[in-house]
């Protein structure tokens, strides 16, 4: 597939697979148990999402939504594994006695309307794509993915994670996967794979803020907050604010996201740590946000959205390539010399990543 112009779904989970890993290690088995099993379902759906991606695409849905409003439905998949399920919610139907049917239903607005209110697009494609998901995936599941086509929630173990419609930048964070894949459509590996996670942290964050109406400076900039079980030792899945710093938990291990180049990550497992070295790209993001002030979405996200959007990033981009970009989408924006300019100019120099 070709970047702009052809999109090549993937396979992306909120819960990474290291963080999984640790969890099938531990001697508790109602802890052991669903992290296994998870990891099992994931890896079969990775497995097959390339192999239909690879030969053969979706087919573009016959119904597109309004301009100004989303066309969403929600799917009861009754811990079963068939995809999408047992409809129990459509666009404009009254609430429903299941309150995870209900946050599904939200948080896809939700997305819908940052995405509309802020930068005019029209859904996840710019076209008036439905939104399609599905809840109480399988038994136990303790992620939440989009898959090419759709949103699909867990309820988790209620050991380690809790219902995961819980965090609306949950659900923001795996429906900006779909934007990616419909403009800039980053490889999934390494550098342009931590990209890829980083935007959907960043819209994810954005579309939280948007919804309690939080300026930059009143965000808590964590990713996943109320996911994680009471007993665990632990504020959410990541922090853009203090990367390395979500949890410290006997389970869970601790957050292993450097901040900055100089912690960098060489691994070969998380496809090349596309969950663990986003965290440098998430703190620069937080350092540009926080610079600017008021609404995180209105400079620092208009900047890297016009980058995710404006055909020049590449599939294969590392992290200078995009923090080049988003200097000179900054100062195109808003002019040469400008408080915008030089806030992301010194954002990415303080993560260590050089601008050209």
């Amino acid at each position: 597939m070709t970047t702009h112009g052809g999109h090549e779904p993937v396979f992306c989970t909120v819960v990474p697979p290291h963080l999984l890993d640790k969890l099938a290690h531990s001697d508790n088995p109602a802890v052991s148990g669903p992290a296994r099993r998870t990891l099992v379902r994931d890896s079969e759906l990775r497995g097959r999402r390339r192999v239909t991606s690879e030969f053969r695409l979706a087919a573009a849905p016959a119904v597109r939504a309004p301009s100004d409003r989303p066309l969403r439905t929600i799917y009861d998949a009754g811990n079963r594994t068939e995809l999408p399920g047992t409809k129990v919610r459509g666009e404009g139907d009254e609430p429903v006695r299941d309150a995870t049917v209900n946050r599904a239903y939200a948080g896809l607005g939700a997305t819908f309307e940052l995405f509309l209110t802020a930068y005019g697009r029209r859904s996840i494609d710019g076209d008036g794509l439905p939104l399609d998901a599905t809840v109480h995936y399988d038994e136990n599941y303790g992620n939440a993915f989009w898959n090419g086509e759709q949103m699909v929630f867990g309820d988790g173990d209620g050991e380690v994670f809790l219902d995961f419609t819980l965090p609306v930048d949950v659900i923001g964070h795996e429906l900006t996967h779909g934007v990616t894949q419909y403009t800039a459509n980053l490889t999934y590996y390494g550098q342009p794979g931590a990209l890829n996670e980083s935007m959907s942290d960043a819209f994810g964050s954005l579309i939280k803020q948007y919804t309690l109406g939080q300026t930059a400076s009143e965000a808590d900039w964590l990713i996943g907050a109320g996911l994680l079980a009471p007993g665990v030792t632990g504020v959410a899945l990541r922090s853009m604010k203090a990367p390395g710093t979500a949890y410290d938990d006997d389970v869970l291990g601790k957050d292993p996201q450097p901040a900055t180049m100089e912690d960098y990550v060489r691994t070969g497992r998380d496809n090349g740590g596309v969950h663990i070295n986003s965290g440098i790209p998430n703190h620069a993001f937080y350092l540009a946000a926080t610079a600017l002030g008021g609404h995180a979405w209105e400079k620092a996200g208009q900047i890297w959205y016009d980058v995710l959007t404006g055909g020049e990033l590449t599939e294969r981009a590392l992290f200078r390539d995009f923090a080049t970009l988003t200097v000179k989408a900054a100062r195109e924006r808003y002019g040469d010399g400008g408080d915008e300019h030089e806030a992301v100019r010194k954002a990415w120099g303080q993560v260590g990543v050089r601008t050209l």
